[in-house]
């Protein structure tokens, strides 16, 4: 069984990573997720275990799980790591390698060589920023992939680019990358 660590930020779609833990869960894949205290605003740590069936990684103080690095072993024994979805915020941090949650500590260990993929979700005015787009870049250029927003209806209520990919973008691109 492959094993996903899913990193959720605090966008206003990370009340879709309930559904997308549950997808990948029921598709075979042993999901370990990781959450910002921004994320814990739409999406509360229990639900995610529920349909993970795994503890969830949302503070600090669950560093040392069962006589293991947390955020080492979460991202040492992956084998993707998926960021769903990436606030503009996570991706700033992870890009500059600032480390101040489980999830970008875990970013900050996972091995050169493990698959990076995150799905951006937020204003269509953020995602244009040239300081956004320049981080994604940093990224790429670091070997993450990216499953590109879509034009929708935003939490501002006015269309735009920096919706969510759909579930099933999300998981063709996790397939893809894990039957490698």
């Amino acid at each position: 069984m492959k094993t996903i660590t899913l990193g959720v930020s605090g966008s206003v779609a990370a009340h879709k990573a309930g559904l997308i833990a549950e997808m990948l869960t029921q598709a075979g894949y042993n999901v370990r997720v990781a959450m910002t205290p921004g994320a814990a605003a739409f999406i509360t740590p229990l639900t995610l275990e529920v349909v993970s069936r795994n503890h969830v990684y949302s503070v600090v103080t669950d560093e040392y799980v069962n006589g293991k690095v947390a955020h080492v072993d979460l991202a040492q024994s992956c084998d993707l790591f998926l960021i769903v979805p990436a606030s503009a915020n996570t991706i700033g941090k992870i890009a500059n390698g600032i480390a101040d949650s489980m999830l970008t500590a875990i970013a900050s260990a996972v091995p050169v060589s493990t698959p990076k993929l995150f799905a951006p979700a937020m204003n269509d005015q953020m995602y244009a920023n040239p300081a956004v787009a320049k981080n994604i870049d940093t990224l790429k250029e670091r070997g993450y992939q990216i499953i590109e927003p879509q034009v929708g209806i935003l939490a501002s209520g006015k269309k735009g680019n920096g919706n969510l990919a759909d579930f099933e973008t999300i998981l063709t691109s996790v397939r893809s990358l894990l039957s490698d």
